[in-house]
């Protein structure tokens, strides 16, 4: 199973993408590795192997969250790059 010059192009016009003829080439390269995948994934014997839900059989993997004392204010400003009235200053994101 192949994927041509010409395919790459119809799926770049189809998606607005213009592309040269080096990144024609270099997306089919690339695409055609991903289907060899796509097809030795096919190929995997799967017959009884039961479904699972999760990767891993562990369940809950995170810690008891357990209150500890807050960092100072100061050690927290200490390495700001910018500190205004005792809080971080940050570029505005409104305009």
């Amino acid at each position: 199973m192949g994927i041509t010059s010409e395919e790459i192009v119809r799926i770049a016009e189809q998606i607005k993408l213009e592309l040269t003829e080096n990144e024609i080439k270099e997306f089919a390269e690339h695409l055609q590795v991903m289907l060899q995948y796509t097809e030795k994934i096919r190929s995997a014997v799967t017959e009884n192997v039961s479904p699972a839900a999760y990767l891993s059989s562990e369940k809950n993997v995170f810690q008891e969250d357990k209150p500890r004392p807050c960092l100072p204010r100061e050690a927290a400003l200490a390495h700001a790059p910018e500190v205004e009235d005792g809080m971080f200053r940050v570029p505005s994101v409104i305009e």
